[in-house]
């Protein structure tokens, strides 16, 4: 059932109301730009798909459009952090993490300045675009920069909030957002501190047998098969993990202690991720049974966001089905 402290939407299960996660960050920089003058935002030539055109209108004195160079970008942000600006910097997540990865690493995160770096349209559900352009590598290239914390939110209201804490963080900072419409699971009043994970999900009853792990809008998956399971009498909690770095060894601990097995879900390469994340952890503090749900060492393709979540193995039947397998490895 879900948890009575989690404050999640009452229609969760309906679907009734979608947004992209994008859409989160465009109104949470605006939030924070009112709240801080130091706030600025630079875009790669990308300003509509990315949402910055909303904080340009409403502050068009801190928004500088750099073009296409997202190198250049990183560069310029890191001398205006440097000055006591908070500067947001947002491309499509193939290029801003991916392209210009090296001035990340050696102006940005070794000089500890408060950057935000927004990656833009990430995961497989960008759809149509084709591999080129669906950053299933960029948990990876983030998580592994000493300094930087990784946020990847469930859904837009997540989204909001995880952008106006970043912006108050004075860290830099790789927040991962989607494209696609997904649903709200979140409310205002849904609790949000960067590196607290929220159980979302527990039995009503009998213990948990499974541990379900999730990041970003595929959270939704993770909660849709925890109610198919608890339907087969099969018990499991489902945790949102939206701080992929620092983790929150704590809560992680236990649910894996409670449970003895773990299901790890992202909308990501199982390799170098979030569940890589979590498996690192693990195996020091408390070794336990492990499925990894996300893409298995596979590039992208062109299709509808729905067709390549399940291409891909991240749908409901998936996490349903390595549920099922650690049941057996356990027995």
């Amino acid at each position: 059932m879900l948890h009575p402290d989690a404050k999640l939407r009452e229609d969760l299960f309906e679907v009734k109301e979608q947004a992209p996660t994008r859409d989160g960050f465009g109104h949470g920089v605006v939030e924070a730009g009112r709240a801080d003058s130091r706030i600025m935002v630079m875009c790669a030539d990308l300003s509509e798909s990315t949402r910055a055109e909303w904080f340009e209108k409403e502050f068009p004195d801190r928004f500088i459009e750099a073009g296409i160079s997202e190198q250049n970008m990183a560069a310029v942000a890191a001398g205006l952090a440097a000055v006591g600006k908070v500067p947001f910097i947002a491309s499509y997540a193939m290029f801003n993490g991916g392209r210009n990865w090296e001035q990340i690493r050696t102006v940005i995160a070794l000089n500890e300045v408060p950057v935000v770096i927004c990656g833009m349209h990430a995961g497989v559900s960008v759809g149509p675009d084709g591999a080129t352009h669906q950053a299933v590598e960029d948990i990876a290239l983030m998580r592994v920069l000493p300094h930087m914390t990784v946020l990847s939110p469930c859904d837009a209201e997540e989204a909001r909030k995880a952008t106006i804490a970043a912006a108050a963080l004075g860290a830099p900072v790789y927040m991962r957002f989607g494209r696609d419409k997904t649903p709200l699971m979140t409310t205002a009043d849904t609790p949000f501190t960067i590196g607290k994970a929220n159980v979302l999900w527990r039995p009503d009853t009998a213990a948990p047998a499974v541990a379900i792990v999730a990041t970003g809008p595929v959270v939704h998956n993770a909660l849709r098969a925890a109610r198919d399971l608890e339907g087969q009498g099969i018990a499991v909690t489902v945790t949102n993990v939206h701080t992929i770095k620092p983790l929150d060894h704590d809560a992680l601990l236990g649910v894996a202690r409670e449970a003895g097995a773990v299901v790890t879900v992202e909308e990501h390469q199982t390799a170098g991720g979030f569940g890589s994340a979590v498996a690192e952890m693990l195996a020091q503090e408390h070794p336990v049974p492990i499925e990894f749900i996300g893409v298995h060492d596979r590039y992208g393709q062109s299709g509808t966001p729905a067709e390549l979540i399940e291409e891909y193995g991240m749908g409901v039947v998936h996490i349903v089905a390595a549920v099922e397998r650690l049941l057996l490895r356990k027995r």
